[in-house]
C-alpha cells in the first residue's frame, strides 16, 4: 500500500513561478517508459516468481563482512560528476540553521546520509535535462535566487550570501539546489506533461464529489512518510520515531519532510493541502481524526512502511471560515522598566486594562493611550487566521471599539487588541473546473515523475569514496 502522498490531488504547478522549496515536483515518468515495466511485473506475477522478480532472498541470512555506510566518507562520482563532502556539509548547514542548532550527532548523521541521497538524485536530474538538451541560464538561476533571498529571508542577494557564509553554507550550494529544481521542473513539463490526459467526465466527477461534502471538515496536513519492508520495519519505525522527537523538541517539519520523507511531497515540505479523512487510507485517516491545530502524530504503521502526520490547520468544506475575517486592529501597549518586579507590573497591567475599558472605540483610544503613556499601533489588514490560536477566538467574538483581554510579559510588556473593523469572508465556492483539472493533472505528472526518478537512479553509475 502507498502514502496518501503519493495519490492526493494536490501539489506544485507545473505552470506556475518557479520558487525554492515549492518549485519542483520531486518525481516522473512518461506513459511509454512506464508500460514494460508494469507489464514485466504482471508477468511475473502470473507466473508465480517472487514479488522481487528474479531476486530471491533466503529466510537463513548469514551476512559476510561487514558494510556500515555510517563509516562512508560522504562523497560520491554520480556518471562521472563529484560530490564532495564540502558540498554535503553546506546543504547541512542549511538544515541546522532552520533547526537552530537543535540536531544530537545520531541524527546529523542520518541527516548526512539522506543529504548525500538527494545530492545523488539532484546530480541526475540535472544530467537528464542536459541530455534532453534543457539548458538552464545562469541569469535565470540568479533571478530565482535573489527572489528567494527577497520572498524567503526579507534581504537582498548580498545579505543573503552573507548569512549563507555565516551559516557555513554557500550562494553555490543554493544555487546548484535551484539549478536541479529548475532543470527536473523543464523536464517534466517537456517530457510528461504533454502525455497526462485528464477527461472531462473525471472532473466533473471529482467536482461532484466535493460539492456533495460541503460542510463536512477538511484538512491541511503535513505527511513524512518512511518506506520499508518486512525486513526493515523495525529500524525504520526506530528512525521515524527518534524524527518525531525532533520535531518536538522545536524542529523544523518542513525541513525534516523535505529531506526524509520518501512521498511525492518531499518538495513542498511535505504538505499534502486541503483533504477530508475519507481521501486517506483509513489507517492514517484514524490517526488523524481528533487532532488539534499543531499536533503530530506517529509513527503511524502502514503496509507500505510508517507515516508521521502533522495537522497545520482544518477548515469545514466549501464553507466560509470565520478565521479568514480580514481584521482592523489597534495595538496599545505598555512596556515595564528594567527590574520591574512581578508585584508592580501586575499592578501595572491591571491600571492599564481598566485606562483601556474606558477608551469608547477606536477613535478615542489614541487620546486615553497618550494620558498613561502607551503607545498605538494601527493595522487593517490582519487575517484573523494569522493571529496566534489563543487570540483569535477572543478576537473574532468582539464587537467594534472591544478590546481583547492583556497579554504580554515584564520582558515584552502588556498590551491589548481594540477592534476597530472587521470585514468578514465569502463562502468558498471550490475550485473551478480549470483549477480541478489541474490538480488532476499535477496528481499524475507526480505518478509519473517518480517512475522516471527510479529509472535513473538504476541506470545511474555511483563509485562511493
Amino acid at each position: 500500500m502507498k502514502s496518501f502522498a503519493r495519490k492526493t490531488m494536490t501539489g506544485p504547478k507545473l505552470s506556475g513561478p518557479t520558487m525554492f522549496g515549492r518549485c519542483l515536483l520531486a518525481l516522473g515518468l512518461l506513459a511509454t517508459a512506464v508500460m514494460p515495466t508494469l507489464s514485466a511485473a504482471q508477468d511475473a506475477e502470473l507466473a508465480g516468481e517472487t514479488p522481487q522478480g528474479a531476486i530471491v532472498v533466503p529466510d537463513n541470512v548469514q551476512i559476510f563482512g561487514k558494510n556500515d555506510p555510517n563509516h562512508r566518507r560522504a562523497t560520491a562520482v554520480v556518471n562521472g560528476d563529484i560530490i564532495t563532502g564540502t558540498d554535503v556539509n553546506q546543504r547541512l548547514a542549511l538544515i541546522l540553521a532552520a533547526n537552530q542548532g537543535k540536531i544530537g550527532p545520531e541524527e546529523e548523521q542520518r541527516l548526512r546520509l539522506q543529504i548525500l541521497r538527494n545530492l545523488i538524485d539532484e546530480s541526475l536530474q540535472i544530467q537528464e535535462a542536459k541530455a534532453q538538451e534543457i539548458a538552464i541560464a545562469d541569469d535565470e538561476v540568479d533571478e530565482t535566487y535573489n527572489r528567494v533571498a527577497e520572498q524567503n529571508f526579507r534581504q537582498n542577494a548580498k545579505a543573503m550570501d552573507a548569512y549563507l557564509a555565516r551559516i557555513g553554507s554557500s550562494p553555490a550550494s543554493l544555487k546548484r539546489q535551484i539549478r536541479g529544481e529548475l532543470s527536473w521542473q523543464r523536464l517534466l513539463r517537456r517530457n510528461v506533461q504533454p502525455f497526462i490526459n485528464i477527461s472531462e467526465d473525471e472532473v466533473k466527477e471529482n467536482l461532484d464529489r466535493l460539492k456533495a461534502a460541503k460542510g463536512t471538515e477538511e484538512y491541511r496536513l503535513g505527511e513524512i512518510f518512511l518506506s520499508a519492508t518486512d525486513e526493515t520495519r523495525s529500524g525504520v519505525e526506530v528512525n521515524a520515531q527518534k524524527i518525531i522527537d525532533q520535531l518536538k523538541q522545536g524542529g523544523s517539519f518542513v525541513a525534516y519532510a523535505r529531506q526524509y520523507s520518501e512521498a511525492s511531497t518531499a518538495a513542498v515540505g511535505g504538505d499534502l493541502g486541503w483533504i477530508r479523512l475519507a481521501q486517506l487510507p483509513p489507517e492514517l485517516a484514524t490517526a488523524a481524526t481528533g487532532l488539534s491545530t499543531g499536533q503530530l502524530v506517529g509513527p503511524i504503521p502502514t503496509t507500505g512502511g510508517f507515516s508521521i502526520l502533522y495537522l497545520i490547520d482544518k477548515r469545514q468544506v466549501l464553507t466560509a471560515d470565520p478565521r479568514d475575517a480580514l481584521l482592523s486592529l489597534k495595538q496599545v501597549s505598555i512596556d515595564f522598566p528594567a527590574g520591574t518586579s512581578e508585584a508592580d507590573a501586575t499592578k501595572r497591567a491591571s491600571e492599564f486594562a481598566t485606562a483601556m475599558k474606558s477608551a469608547k472605540g477606536c477613535g478615542a483610544v489614541d487620546e486615553v493611550a497618550g494620558k498613561i503613556g502607551a503607545q498605538v499601533v494601527a493595522n487593517d489588514q490582519v487575517k484573523a487566521r494569522d493571529l496566534p490560536p489563543q487570540l483569535q477566538e477572543s478576537l473574532l467574538a468582539l464587537s467594534l471599539g472591544e478590546t481583547s483581554p492583556p497579554f504580554g510579559s515584564i520582558k515584552d510588556g502588556v498590551r491589548v487588541l481594540m477592534l476597530c473593523g472587521r470585514d468578514d469572508p465569502q463562502a468558498d465556492t471550490g475550485p473551478s473546473f480549470d483549477q480541478m483539472m489541474s490538480q488532476l493533472e499535477d496528481d499524475r505528472v507526480n505518478k509519473r515523475a517518480q517512475a522516471y526518478l527510479r529509472d535513473l537512479r538504476r541506470d545511474a553509475v555511483i563509485d562511493y569514496n
